[in-house]
């Protein structure tokens, strides 16, 4: 998301890229550009571009022989980004005016007016629809990273709504060794995307399957089983958060399809064993499902998606004797734009709320991802550092 976007509706309510560049030449002296430039790990198998380098910026080249603009959005909705400059031979190309945060961000093409995505590049579901993505190499993705270890498997699940009238989907997690260990029964995470994503998110954006693998295969987490489904969000746009029902989605998944998976799935189908966890608008989601749920989720985690404050558990019946943790991070750039409130809402200081919390006795946790905004790489590191505080039992 671009910083310049600092209300804290829009932070807990959309995701999307955070740096919106435009392009300039390449400097000299002690700021010139790197010419280490390599494709990007998300491009489409054999494409060269785009490409990025060691400092972080972001380099495209696109075929449009016949276009008078183009132009790669890098923020919010396609404001900003980096204009491309065409060559004799009908190719654009150009440069990031500056390194854009380390991770993954979606982008897209506008060109003479049309968006598109980059052929270049992989597609990722984000901002309702099908965009482009660009991976920064990050100086930690080793805990993200595809290795030589024991792999879980992620697959595609389809349930009965009866409250939808419709068949739906969900995508589910299970550790190594699942299926060779018939006789062990697995705690479960329900693990919920952002505005404007899918059940498709944590899996291909957020890598949430390899960062499990690698805690796993480092001793760190208790193996467990993740199931992500469609939040049924994005028919809500900016600033309709007024109108916003959670009782559908809440139906969905409390009442059918937590009952598929206990009965198709090795679970540990009660309480104690039971999370619930989202980014941005699936934190807000995970807030008010397990605020209504106490007697079924016991680990609550806001991902960018809001704050827990004693005042909310304290009205919370049974609140204090049933949850075992609440777990609450966001980007350090979040929080040095005053984003940290209720959708909609005043803002608030979730570091504060958390402290508070902490202090009155209760199992609260804080976690801020250094130079990160509303992203993905702030949330593939929450995920690592909430998983080992799961199922402590």
């Amino acid at each position: 998301m671009n910083r310049s976007i600092a209300t804290a509706l829009m932070a807990v309510f959309i995701v999307g890229p955070v740096s919106a560049q435009t392009a300039t030449p390449p400097q000299t002296g002690p700021a010139a550009i790197t010419e280490d430039f390599k494709p990007s790990s998300v491009n489409q198998p054999g494409q060269q571009y785009p490409q990025v380098n060691s400092q972080g910026y972001a380099r495209f080249h696109i075929v449009a022989p016949d276009a008078q603009n183009v132009k790669v959005s890098l923020g919010l909705g396609g404001r900003g980004g980096t204009t491309l400059t065409k060559a004799s031979d009908g190719t654009w190309s150009g440069t990031t005016e500056g390194p854009m945060d380390e991770g993954f961000h979606y982008y897209h093409l506008t060109v003479d007016g049309g968006t598109f995505n980059d052929p270049g590049a992989l597609n990722f579901y984000g901002s309702t629809r099908w965009e482009s993505g660009i991976e920064i190499p990050a100086h930690d993705a080793d805990f993200y990273a595809l290795k030589d270890v024991p792999h879980g498997n992620v697959q595609q699940v389809l349930f009965a709504s009866l409250s939808t009238s419709a068949q739906r989907r969900a995508f589910v997690y299970t550790p190594p060794g699942y299926d060779k260990n018939q006789g062990m029964r697995y705690p479960v995470l329900y693990l919920q995307h952002g505005w404007g994503e899918d059940e498709t998110a944590w899996s291909n954006q957020g890598h949430a399957n390899l960062i499990m693998d690698n805690l796993i295969a480092d001793g760190k987490v208790r193996p467990f089983i993740i199931v992500m489904t469609y939040g049924m969000t994005n028919e809500v746009r900016p600033g309709g958060l007024a109108s916003f029902d959670i009782k559908p989605f809440q139906t969905v998944l409390v009442n059918e399809l937590i009952p598929y998976i206990d009965g198709h799935f090795r679970t540990l189908a009660d309480q104690p064993h039971r999370a619930m966890a989202g980014l941005s608008m699936g934190g807000f989601e995970t807030k008010l499902v397990t605020l209504a749920n106490v007697d079924k989720f016991a680990y609550i985690g806001l991902l960018s998606g809001g704050t827990l404050s004693v005042e909310d558990v304290d009205k919370t019946p049974g609140f204090r004797d049933k949850v075992k943790l609440a777990f609450v991070s966001f980007g350090s750039r979040e929080l040095e734009g005053g984003r940290g409130g209720p959708p909609g809402g005043p803002r608030q200081d979730p570091r504060a709320n958390a402290e508070a919390l902490k202090k009155s006795g209760f199992n609260s946790v804080f976690y801020v991802s250094p130079n990160t905004a509303h992203e993905f790489l702030t949330w593939r590191r929450s995920l690592r550092e909430m998983a080992p505080l799961l199922f402590k039992d």
